[in-house]
């Protein structure tokens, strides 16, 4: 609808980009009072990851003929998607670090009622700092206002596009959230979840099938962030992100992760990280910006305090990382875990233990951990099971025959039981659970690793059964906690 012209602006002698409306279109009062919305609609916003309206209006020529014209500022660099294609998928701590950019320009334009409803990487231009700015608000709908859209007509990249939207139903910010969610999926993977004949066969695949599994595409990427994935992608607008903010906050501690666990960040991250919050900006264990490191006296005794955090921690992690090599040595492998592969379980209680937590036990940091609630008197509220207990469970989705389950944890003492099923769904009642005759005894190691003797039998879940938590004297409070839970099978021959 219409060309973009990079032009110089003779007064303030910079550049700028002009987009022109073609006159052929001009003529059409539906499509012209859309180009005039997105004038109106991005000059109400004011973001450093949206590109910025200087300027809209509308020229006549001679004929009378009507070209309106919107003026931005110019970007000079490239877009996400020349980035994605050159690159062939990025790391993931830039992935998401170039998500909650657009996530938090989506936030600014949702704030304002506006839905972008064409989010893709080809409208997110990285200027020459690596920054990343949404534009191209052609589509967008203000949503006080009535839609200039028809029932059942789709607009947006079926690539990218939303179930609902792609069925004709009404949008919201949720939309724009699943097709970042979709964005993000490319960044990781270098390629989209759906190809089809044609755009319809696409959009109807994103209304009708799962997202492929982004571990399956790309194994290293973190059940945590596979978790946000799915979550953000969801069919279901009620089991999607309610809103920007969570969906913001949870990738930014995903930063953090992302940067604990492989140790550095690279390209747009490096910027990012500076910008968290600070609960996720304790997670971070070195901290980076640009390659370079410019430190006040203050920031220098931070750095101090946190190098000690960090060694501290290293202390704690090096049991693990040489549990996993004496794994690999024993001929075990991980079983690589759906993205919900972990979920509390509490029969006898009210039948949830801190069920927000679980996906910590899968993202690859000893720092996120799941815990049980605390307790005082034994597992009083669970008498109504043998053994009383709480624990969690995980689903090892279609089945294993593992050969070891490996823990890792901050609070040792504690003792539990391993138990197994089988079956679409996971029994609710412990009794109904295969007893391994697995023992778990966390002495002071804060990795153990319990064998487990399925005879051949592939089980789909897992249960970690906790029975006993570590008390100093009777009647004292504690929980017990888990930071890692791995299962190892034999390698295949």
């Amino acid at each position: 609808m219409s060309t973009v012209w990079v032009a110089m602006d003779t007064v303030l002698e910079r550049r700028v980009a002009i987009k022109l409306m073609h006159r052929e279109i001009a003529a059409d009062s539906d499509q012209l009072e859309r180009f005039r919305r997105e004038a109106r609609a991005v000059a109400k916003l004011n973001h450093p990851h949206i590109v910025a309206v200087i300027d809209a209006g509308e020229d006549t020529n001679e004929s009378g003929q009507l070209t309106p014209y919107i003026i931005f500022e110019y970007i000079e660099g490239e877009t996400l998607k020349q980035r994605i294609r050159r690159l062939g998928r990025l790391s993931t701590s830039e992935a998401v670090a170039y998500a909650i950019e657009i996530a938090r320009a989506l936030g600014a334009a949702h704030a304002a009622g506006i839905v972008h409803r064409d989010v893709k990487p080809q409208n997110v231009l990285l200027d020459r700092e690596g920054s990343a700015k949404v534009t191209d608000f052609g589509i967008a709908r203000i949503l006080d206002q009535d839609g200039l859209t028809a029932d059942g007509r789709v607009l947006g990249t079926t690539d990218y596009v939303s179930p609902e939207q792609a069925l004709g139903h009404a949008v919201s910010g949720q939309s724009d959230l699943y097709s970042l969610g979709i964005v993000l999926y490319e960044m990781l993977t270098g390629e989209v979840p759906f190809s089809g004949e044609n755009q319809v066969q696409v959009a109807m695949r994103h209304v009708r099938e799962e997202l492929p599994d982004v571990r399956t595409r790309r194994p290293e990427v973190s059940s945590a962030l596979a978790a946000v994935l799915e979550h953000a992608t969801a069919k279901d607008v009620a089991d999607r992100y309610a809103d920007d903010r969570i969906f913001i906050a949870d990738l930014e501690q995903l930063l953090a992760i992302e940067s604990q666990r492989t140790g550095h960040v690279d390209g747009e991250a490096t910027a990012v990280l500076p910008t968290l919050p600070p609960s996720a900006r304790k997670r971070v264990t070195v901290g980076h910006r640009r390659g370079r490191l410019a430190l006040s006296t203050v920031a220098a005794l931070a750095v101090v305090a946190t190098i000690g955090w960090f060694v501290f921690n290293n202390t704690k992690l090096g049991t693990s990382q040489r549990s996993s090599g004496d794994a690999a040595k024993a001929g075990l492998t991980p079983v690589s875990l759906t993205q919900r592969g972990a979920k509390d379980f509490d029969p006898g209680g009210d039948g949830r233990e801190h069920p927000e937590q679980v996906r910590a036990v899968l993202d690859d940091a000893f720092s996120t951990t799941w815990s049980t609630e605390t307790y005082k008197d034994g597992f009083d509220r669970t008498k109504t099971t043998d053994p009383p207990g709480v624990g969690l469970y995980l689903d090892a989705d279609p089945g294993v025959a593992a050969a070891a389950l490996e823990l890792r944890t901050p609070t040792p003492g504690w003792r539990g039981k391993v138990y197994a099923a089988k079956g679409e769904t996971a029994p609710k009642a412990l009794a109904e659970w295969t007893d391994l005759q697995a023992p778990i005894d966390i002495g002071t190691a804060r990795t153990v690793r319990i064998p487990l003797n399925t005879n051949g039998v592939r089980y789909r879940y897992y249960l970690i059964w906790i029975t006993e938590l570590a008390r100093d004297a009777p009647g004292q409070a504690a929980t017990a906690k888990i930071a890692e839970a791995v299962l190892l099978e034999h390698k295949a021959s």
